[in-house]
């Protein structure tokens, strides 16, 4: 029963399987029924570099989707629409496709091209649009080329063997993974032929290996040719060209040139290139295969002894760095021994020979001997350290040395002080006790940041040359309380728009515990400062000086007290300046003061500047009722005295002269003889000529002349005249003579010449006895006038000759006899 029913379940699965295979078969045979093809291209196969002729047929399309419409075909793409342009068309009728030129695959692997059946009644698709890559094909138009063709390399001499000189890379254009593009290397030739140089090639690498080792002696220089040749057909090939210039190195071991030295040196002493060692090398100069390197190899062990290489000579420069003692030594053996800055390598049959195996370095033995000299007196020891307070009275022994000499008599020996800024100290020459002589400070330049005063003792001795020992004596200060504190700085500022805390901060040159911390307090009992301020906090090395209100913005003196930690107390003002700071920290600069005038003022100054005006006004009124004739000042029309003559009378002013038609009057006396030339003089001018004439009887003349120098202008109550008046005038009465020119110009509307004249005609009316000396004019600026300087006055006769000041005469002695009384009299300083 078992079995039937399994038989059964057999059955069932069977029938199932076959039912569903028939239905698969059927659904896929609907499926291929449905997906009919509908383009049929031909391949499509075109090799570069194809010859032609072009254009030239490569495939031909068809879509069965057509039916009977008309239609064309159409393809876009590279080589068609896109760069590069002109490399493939169709036939829109046949739908043939052409290659219209030579293709390099190297420049373009692939062609991706589209291919439409468009109507020609509508010009729309009638079939979608199918995609193709052209593929081109390969052929073997590369050779493998190197990167680059032409090389040249630096190779050390030392080079082990088996080791790489050269990597070599090539490349082939052709299409990859195919034997137009696979390439082989080989080494073509190689000149000279030994040391041998290998080949080994992995992939597309190449790299030349050496076979042995170069020896710089025997090639400087190897010319090397390598191939590298493609598998194509027909088969290319290209070359590389490679020089190796060899780089000399150590491969000779310097020599000295002779095997032993001598020399001396003085005993104690130091110094540089005592002797000098010379080697040889054959190496390249200047390199490091033949810089020298030179060691001890035995008989400096105290060190006293250093050898240094000459970078030129190459030679070897011995010096003594450290004395050495001739009771102790009389002669030095030394070892030298040699090598060079790079490590020797030899060449032997063509294999480098290993250190072991290399020969030893070249030595030379040196002989030195030390002279015997006077040594110098040596202290006990070389610093010594005394200590000392500070502010100690002078005269206290502070130290006595203790000398040694092994060549001379200690008690010869002469101490000195070879240090002593601040001459502080004297010292015994026989002992060398040294005694101070003032009070030390410890606060002085003198001293040092750690309170030590320095000083440094010589002794000499009395040998032929005398020798000098020195030590160092420290003396170490310590510290008084002999400063008071003080402020830092006694002014301060105080935001007064955003602060009210200024801190006070306090020094102490003492050290402590003489110095700070400081207890600061206010100074004065005045409750206006302790109703200001308070300290807080008021115990440190600053103090905080707080405001108790809002001051105004002025400067303030704040008292305080400052106590040092022994209580000693000292006074110090602080200046506090509260000020505006606004936004910064600083105090802005004060505005500028400024005034102005309210209504109130300017009346006030208009009122005083009509008062003013009326008064003058009045004054000018009153000058008329008396007729008086104002002189109006036009800038410089002023008469301005220029000289002055002596002699028993006074001198008056000569009368100006109007300008009126030209005449001509001569005036003449015993001392002066004038000469004036005038274009112009009115007749009431030359009424008073005439009686100018009457008293002076020789000769005035009166030319009309044109003006030569400058024009001053007057005016009267005429019409304006101008008048040019040139002077030249002859002193006879010392044998001396000046002459001057001057040229006046008026205005006559000012009425200054009718003054004047009836001025002189009072005047003549008066003094007709001293007509031996009528008034003189010597000067006169009028409008326009530039006050000429008086150097234009000479002296004709004796040019700059002042020897006439010295006698004058009897009436100058007089006049200057009344002015010296007069000045006595009213006490005039001069």
């Amino acid at each position: 029963m078992r079995t039937f029913s399994l038989l059964l379940l057999v059955a069932f699965i069977a029938l199932a399987e076959s039912f569903h295979g028939r239905h698969h078969m059927r659904n896929k045979r609907e499926l291929l029924v449905r997906a009919k093809r509908r383009w049929v291209l031909s391949t499509i196969e075109i090799t570069e570099e194809d010859p032609g002729p072009f254009p030239k047929e490569i495939s031909k399309m068809f879509n069965d989707q057509t039916g009977t419409e008309e239609h064309y075909y159409q393809i876009t793409g590279v080589g068609v629409t896109e760069e590069p342009l002109g490399v493939f068309k169709i036939d829109p009728a046949t739908g043939s496709v052409f290659a219209l030129k030579s293709i390099d695959r190297e420049a373009r692997a692939s062609y991706h091209i589209k291919f439409d059946v468009l109507s020609k009644r509508t010009g729309q698709q009638i079939d979608k649009e199918l995609a193709f890559d052209v593929e081109i094909k390969d052929i073997n138009d590369n050779a493998p080329t190197f990167l680059p063709p032409v090389m040249e390399f630096d190779v050390n001499e030392n080079l082990e063997e088996g080791a790489s000189i050269v990597n070599l890379k090539a490349d082939d254009k052709d299409q990859r993974d195919t034997d137009n593009s696979k390439f082989t290397f080989s080494l073509v030739s190689q000149i000279p032929n030994e040391p041998k140089i290998e080949l080994r090639q992995v992939d597309d690498l190449g790299f030349l290996t050496l076979k042995g080792c170069f020896d710089y002696d025997k090639a400087k220089k190897y010319e090397i040719i390598v191939q590298a040749k493609d598998h194509g057909e027909p088969s290319l090939s290209s070359q590389a060209f490679i020089t190796l210039n060899i780089i000399d190195t150590n491969n000779h071991a310097p020599t000295f040139r002779q095997k032993n030295y001598q020399g001396e040196v003085l005993e104690i002493i130091t110094k540089n290139d005592i002797l000098r060692i010379a080697v040889d090398d054959k190496d390249t100069p200047n390199t490091a295969g033949w810089r020298a390197k030179y060691t001890f190899k035995k008989g400096n062990e105290e060190r006293n002894y250093q050898i240094d290489t000459d970078p030129v000579t190459n030679e070897g420069i011995l010096s003594v760095i450290k004395g050495k003692d001739f009771e102790r030594t009389q002669i030095t053996y030394l070892q030298v021994e040699v090598e060079n800055e790079e490590p020797l390598t030899l060449c032997k049959d063509n294999k480098l020979v290993d250190a072991s195996e290399h020969p030893p370095r070249d030595i030379v033995n040196i002989t030195m001997k030390v002279i015997d000299v006077n040594d110098a007196p040596v202290y006990e020891k070389k610093i010594f350290h005394v200590y000392l307070k500070e502010e100690e009275p002078p005269g206290k022994e502070l130290f006595t040395p203790t000398i040694k000499d092994v060549d001379s008599d200690v008690s010869k020996i002469r101490h000195v002080l070879l240090e002593d800024q601040g001459k502080w100290m004297t010292i015994d020459a026989k002992t060398g006790t040294i005694t101070s002589t003032t009070m030390m400070d410890r606060e002085s330049e003198f001293v040092d940041e750690n309170s030590v005063y320095k000083i440094v003792l010589g002794a000499i001795d009395d040998e032929e040359p005398p020798a000098t020992g020195s030590c160092t004596v420290l003396i170490h200060l310590k510290d008084v309380n002999d400063n008071k504190p003080m402020l830092v700085t006694n002014d301060a500022f105080l935001c007064g728009n955003k602060d009210k805390k200024v801190m006070v901060t306090a020094r102490d040159d003492d050290a402590p515990p003489f110095g700070g911390p400081f207890v600061f307090s206010l100074a004065d009992d005045d409750k206006t400062v302790t109703r200001r301020w308070k300290l807080d906090p008021s115990y440190g090395d600053q103090a905080g000086l707080i405001s108790q209100a809002p001051l105004p913005y002025n400067n303030y003196s704040v008292p305080l007290l400052i106590q040092d930690q022994q209580g000693e107390i000292t006074s110090e003002t602080m200046v506090v300046m509260v000020c505006d700071c606004g936004e910064g920290v600083v105090c802005k600069p004060r505005d500028p003061v400024t005034s102005s005038l309210g209504k109130a003022g300017i009346g006030l100054l208009f009122l005083g500047l009509l008062s003013f005006l009326l008064l003058l006004f009045l004054l000018l009124c009153q000058c008329k009722a008396k007729e008086m004739v104002m002189v109006q000042d036009e800038g410089n029309q002023t008469l301005i005295k220029y000289n002055q003559e002596g002699g028993g009378s006074a001198c008056q002013a000569e009368p100006t002269l109007l300008l009126t038609p030209t005449r001509m009057v001569a005036v003449n006396n015993g001392h002066k003889m004038n000469t004036i030339k005038t274009s112009e003089i009115s007749n009431e001018v030359l009424k008073d000529t005439d009686f100018y004439n009457s008293q002076m009887v020789d000769m005035f003349n009166v030319n009309s002349l044109s003006s030569q120098q400058q024009r001053n202008t007057f005016t009267s109550s005429g019409p304006a005249r101008y008048n040019t008046w040139n002077v030249n005038r002859t002193n006879t009465g010392q044998g001396n003579s000046s002459m001057y020119q001057r040229s006046v110009s008026m205005r006559s509307n000012q009425h200054i010449a009718d003054h004047i004249d009836r001025r002189l005609n009072t005047i003549y009316g008066n003094q007709l006895d001293q007509a031996g000396y009528p008034p003189q004019e010597y000067a006169y600026e009028g409008l326009g006038s530039k006050s000429p300087s008086l150097d234009k006055l000479s002296l004709s006769d004796q040019g700059e000759d002042m020897i006439f000041l010295d006698d004058l005469g009897p009436k100058f002695k007089t006049l200057a006899g009344i002015c010296q009384h007069t000045i006595q009299e009213k006490n005039i300083k001069l």
